[in-house]
């Protein structure tokens, strides 16, 4: 990926959105030919010179203090996500080594496996690019099973965007698309070297238009709790809170757990496929006893 690309449309699209009156600026007068602010409105915001603020929207960030980039985030109105992202794309500008090999495999510890069968609702242990590294079995009869796929098709964002199965499962399909894309965007300011990222978006971008599409809009997003609405074609509609907690010793490793308010509709259905699949943990997993690493 092109860090001085990622920066430019990044900081872009942010000024697109933000218009003088929401900056607390007076309003111009006559057309404006671009949405949003103007270079030079930001760089007044920012309290840095226009010449300045076009090298920085241009890629050029060598030397670029912490205290300028944080005068850029609160001219842009950027959240914590953003601000976070911002400078990941930054920093990685000023990066000398650049990284053009594989990470190195992910593992999950056997302890998490566990923890996945001993839970009684659907678990996911979900990794770098939004790989699916372990899944319970609940999680398995609800979504996809994700395990009986070949390694490289266990990714979340390939299932949401290229599975047909995904669209008739999500009740909202555009806002799940969305938000899995944007935490993609955030691990891509971090990881920009990774290979496998760049094979991933590749194929995304080839196959499908919406991908492209909200690729443009460059929004990143941080998973840490939501709700997804689901259509099963056997237990009908649910609504699942999520939570997601990191993982300790690996950073691209969160342990995502749905679960259904108690007593509810969505609770008695998920209730069908849990009698199909059972909860008792029955031994250990095979990929437990292997410890076979994901890529």
């Amino acid at each position: 990926m092109d860090r001085s690309s990622e920066i430019r449309e990044f900081l872009r699209t942010r000024r697109a959105r933000i218009t003088p009156e929401q900056a607390g600026l007076a309003p111009h007068g006559g057309a404006r030919r671009v949405p949003g602010l103007r270079r030079e409105e930001v760089a007044q915001l920012a309290g840095v010179s226009v010449d300045y603020y076009i090298r920085l929207e241009r890629g050029r960030t060598q030397g670029v203090s912490e205290a300028v980039l944080d005068a850029v985030a609160r001219a842009l109105q950027l959240d914590d996500t953003e601000r976070a992202h911002l400078f990941d794309l930054t920093q990685h500008t000023t990066t000398r080594t650049r990284r053009r090999r594989p990470l190195a495999p992910q593992r999950v510890h056997p302890v998490l496996y566990r923890t996945l069968d001993s839970l009684n609702v659907p678990a996911v242990i979900q990794g770098r690019r939004t790989d699916v590294l372990a899944t319970n079995k609940l999680a398995s009869a609800l979504y996809t099973d994700f395990e009986a796929r070949p390694r490289r098709e266990r990714n979340f964002a390939r299932f949401v965007f290229l599975d047909e199965a995904a669209r008739s499962l999500y009740t909202d399909w555009e806002q799940v698309a969305g938000d899995c894309l944007a935490s993609l965007r955030l691990y891509a300011g971090r990881h920009a070297d990774d290979p496998q990222l760049t094979e991933l978006i590749g194929e995304l971008s080839l196959h499908s238009n919406t991908f492209r599409r909200m690729w443009a809009d460059h929004n990143v997003i941080a998973h840490t709790r939501g709700t997804k609405r689901l259509h099963h074609p056997l237990v009908g509609d649910l609504t699942l809170d999520y939570v997601a907690l990191a993982v300790e010793g690996d950073p691209d490793q969160t342990l995502v757990i749905y679960t259904p308010e108690p007593a509810s509709s969505s609770a008695e259905a998920l209730g069908i496929p849990a009698s199909w699949t059972g909860t008792a943990t029955t031994g250990p997993r095979a990929s437990e006893q292997t410890h076979k690493p994901a890529g």
